[in-house]
């Protein structure tokens, strides 16, 4: 019965692709045609072993970029499904500014199921989304990186902890600021409510896109001064 309930769905409202709308033929590429899924630029090597930034050119290796040889981050490891450009742009806008949170259900699964460079998310002891500050959580009504790392937690053993990393420090949004300023405004931002719940974890933070890197550096020196063993940033894209 329920195969023949969700059958006559899909007759009467059949599957669309997440990005340009189109009928899908089938629920292959996590919601996306053809046309669409073609478009992700998939990070893979080579890249910074750090933060992940991929290299360009031939005859590359994977090393550390010039911004983490000379200022280290916080975190340990960064690794992002695919750059922040066509498909995944307005996958992401959809879900995030449009309130399509069923497309980050079908973002984080991706995520979940994603093969990072040198990166294994069951490495990992607890899974923690980067937090927003209540009134931001209020405009949006949602918070989209717990639903991108709900579905990751759904899909490994680990822990979900959005509770412990609190946003207590209302800031400007990231989007208007450059690099310099990005850093200022969140220095300060966030705080351990609790840091016997992270003492000692090896924690996966996760987020919807890394653009300076800002936001999740300063959440992972947070967790680290609380005595996190170890923080990996996980991202659906990257801005490159």
């Amino acid at each position: 019965m329920k195969r023949f309930l969700s059958g006559l769905a899909d007759i009467i409202f059949p599957p669309r692709c997440l990005t340009c709308d189109s009928i899908l033929d089938n629920q292959e590429n996590h919601a996306l045609c053809p046309a669409c899924f073609s478009k992700i630029k998939f990070i893979k090597s080579f890249l910074c072993t750090c933060c992940g930034i991929p290299f360009y050119g031939a005859g590359e290796s994977d090393h550390l970029c010039g911004d983490c040889l000379t200022s280290k981050p916080a975190f340990s490891v960064a690794r992002a499904v695919g750059r922040y450009e066509t498909t995944f742009l307005d996958a992401i806008h959809s879900f995030k500014y449009r309130g399509k949170t069923t497309h980050g259900k079908i973002l984080g699964k991706l995520m979940a199921e994603y093969e990072y460079p040198s990166f294994s998310i069951s490495d990992y002891t607890l899974i923690m989304p980067v937090p927003l500050h209540p009134k931001r959580l209020r405009e949006r009504g949602f918070n989209q990186s717990v639903i991108l790392a709900r579905e990751i937690a759904g899909r490994f053993p680990i822990p979900l902890d959005f509770l412990t990393l609190k946003r207590y420090m209302y800031t400007e949004p990231q989007i208007n600021l450059g690099k310099k300023d990005r850093e200022s405004n969140v220095r300060g931002a966030f705080k351990v409510m609790e840091p016997d719940r992270i003492k000692d974890q090896r924690i996966i933070l996760v987020d919807d896109v890394y653009t300076t890197g800002s936001t999740v550096k300063e959440c992972a020196r947070v967790l680290m001064k609380s005595k996190a063993r170890a923080v990996a940033v996980l991202t659906l894209a990257r801005a490159v």
